[in-house]
């Protein structure tokens, strides 16, 4: 008898992913190679998990030491201490207990400090990526295995949509992301029950993180307020529907970007100041990447950069009337002169 629905799929999930890493790493071998000194063991690719402790990442823990042995990888977990609440640190103890009794090695802890820049949702967001990051470089790990689900990304799509940012924003989370294709998320075709189920038929204790449930933090009033709101409104299936647009809309933005750089070029005269004839005559959409890669460029956090700053920049090329110079996030100022847009940090 085979293993439960849920556990299958996970697994079959991962197995996936992992084929994928060995596929990247085959084609693509680490810059400098093992010490002939170094055991054969810690020559095979290490892929770690981040684990929170809940449900989608003990879910993805499991599976990836099930299927990582069979495929001659070694599997390791990172859990993050944010510190955000009493006792974080005996509950990031608990979770790398429970990672090293399914032989996963490395394990570890890494307790970070959670600043304000963008609001306590992003903040903790960007020390994870940075405690993530730093742990990969140290253990030299191929990938990072990440277990956001499609609950999450139906969630990170109307995130999207609120912000009114773009297509961008609405292609959510990709399944494969960061430098080098270092993060996958293994689950994105599956649901949030799906990882709980198997936790519950594998019996692996699980942590419910009180902040998903907090409505003070919108992800969380989204999750349990407007999801099931929307769905109680247009039926089930909008989470499917929301993962479905994410990808459609990533396809659409990966070939504008694209178009947006091959135009990059094309628009610049011989000193490479962007010439504001030939960006009126691009597609809006376009036009409007080309000019986002130009601020970035000019020292503008991306994170900071929304729509309408990209818009009043636009109105420059589009909407010239003699207007002064547009003030942008990162002390970054566009402004148009003698036929040039010119963007630069003051």
């Amino acid at each position: 008898m085979g293993p439960h629905p849920a556990v299958a799929a996970i697994r079959l999930a991962v197995r996936r992913v992992l084929h994928d890493v060995l596929t990247d790493r085959a084609e693509n071998p680490p810059t400098v190679p093992p010490s002939a000194a170094t055991p054969a063991a810690r020559r095979r690719p290490l892929v770690l998990v981040a684990c929170s402790g809940g449900a989608d990442s003990m879910a993805l823990a499991s599976a990836l030491a099930f299927e990582a042995p069979k495929l001659s990888v070694r599997a390791g977990a990172v859990t993050v201490d944010h510190g955000l609440q009493a006792g974080s640190d005996l509950r990031a103890a608990e979770v790398v207990a429970r990672l090293s009794a399914m032989r996963l090695d490395p394990v570890e802890s890494v307790a970070v400090t959670v600043g304000r820049e963008g609001g306590p949702e992003a903040a903790a967001r960007d020390a994870r990526y940075a405690a993530l990051d730093a742990a990969a470089e140290r253990h030299g790990a191929a990938a990072v295995l990440l277990g956001h689900t499609r609950d999450d990304q139906a969630e990170t799509v109307l995130l999207g949509l609120a912000r009114g940012s773009g297509t961008r924003s609405l292609s959510g989370m990709a399944a494969v992301s960061g430098t080098a294709g270092r993060y996958r998320r293994p689950f994105l075709q599956l649901d949030r029950q799906t990882a709980r189920k198997a936790c519950l038929v594998q019996s692996i204790p699980v942590w419910d993180d009180p902040h998903n449930s907090d409505p003070a933090y919108t992800r969380s009033r989204l999750r349990h307020e407007g999801l099931p709101a929307l769905e109680k409104c247009l039926g089930k299936g909008v989470v499917e529907a929301l993962a479905r647009t994410a990808q459609l809309s990533r396809d659409d933005a990966d070939a504008l970007d694209a178009w947006a750089a091959d135009a990059d070029r094309a628009v610049r005269d011989a000193s490479g100041l962007l010439d504001c004839a030939k960006l009126y005559a691009l597609p809006p959409a376009v036009r409007r990447r080309v000019l986002r890669r130009a601020v970035i460029a000019a020292g503008a956090p991306a994170g900071s950069l929304f729509a309408r700053h990209i818009e009043e920049v636009d109105r420059l090329i589009t909407g010239w009337r003699g207007q002064g110079a547009i003030n942008l996030p990162g002390r970054v100022e566009a402004r148009r002169q003698g036929g040039r847009l010119v963007v630069r940090q003051g």
